[in-house]
């Protein structure tokens, strides 16, 4: 494993996955490298101008993984937030949905760690793999990898639920009166899903303004961690859609999932 070589162009995965590596194996290897990358543009470019350091980690992330998926799985689509989304994926086999950087405000503010890289694949109508690193804290969720459920300590009560630090909508307030529960702000939507993975929070929700990359891959790990996820009405997340509008989403401890979307509909009965 060569992770030395800074002379190597930052668009070129340092650490590459072969040809051999399955479907979940890749989508973790190529999240984490995605990260060590964007590691090494935080250091390149610095705090100083926050606009170019979130340019430069958004298009050379996604230089990377655009260029190792098309190298290591050249039949698959992909459709990445960073990418023009090209109509041929709505009859592919296999699409892989990207977020070469999730939570670009927190990458570019020193000492945060709450963004994440998202690596998922979809197949026939159902997410068969994904990823998603915590660059920052060295850590890569995956839902082929080790179970993430086992690591989860007991749920919190009253829970913990994870919102927006900056535009958390009105139902995560009232969901939280009818828990009982205490509301933790975090960036990313990647770094949200992960606490809950990670038995740092119980619940998160999620209403208006998200879109199919950035719920893909958490979704896909809550799932193999054994947590609800759904839309806040409680039908199902569905992706590689005509409309990449996907804004609502509950991630949660399965045991809480009656309870979170009763909380959800008293709240907003038009749901």
């Amino acid at each position: 494993m060569n992770t030395d070589d800074t002379r190597r162009p930052a668009t070129v995965p340092v650490d590459i996955a072969t040809d051999e590596l399955d479907d979940d194996v890749l989508a973790r290897r190529l999240a984490t490298d995605a990260g060590k990358l964007l590691l090494r543009i935080r250091e390149e470019v610095g705090f100083a101008e926050p606009a170019t350091l979130r340019d430069a980690g958004d298009a050379r992330s996604h230089q990377l993984l655009t260029r190792a998926l098309t190298r290591h799985r050249p039949q698959d689509a992909v459709l990445s937030e960073e990418g023009v989304d090209d109509p041929a994926r709505l009859s592919a086999e296999r699409v892989w949905i990207v977020d070469p950087l999730d939570g670009t405000r927190e990458f570019a503010e020193p000492g945060r760690s709450d963004w994440a890289v998202h690596v998922a694949l979809w197949r026939a109508g159902e997410l068969i793999a994904g990823a998603v690193a915590l660059p920052a804290l060295n850590v890569t969720l995956s839902a082929g990898g080790d179970p993430p459920a086992a690591a989860r300590p007991a749920a919190a009560r009253p829970p913990r639920i994870v919102a927006s630090r900056t535009r958390a909508p009105r139902i995560v307030g009232e969901v939280a009166e009818a828990l009982g529960a205490s509301i933790v702000p975090m960036g990313s939507a990647g770094a949200k899903a992960a606490a809950v993975i990670r038995g740092q929070a119980e619940i998160y929700l999620h209403a208006g303004g998200q879109y199919e990359w950035d719920s893909a891959a958490p979704v896909a790990v809550a799932r193999a961690a054994g947590l609800h996820t759904s839309r806040l009405d409680g039908t199902p997340l569905r992706y590689n859609q005509p409309d990449l509008l996907l804004p609502d989403l509950v991630i949660c401890e399965a045991t809480l999932a009656p309870a979170v979307l009763a909380a959800i509909q008293a709240a907003d009965p038009q749901r």
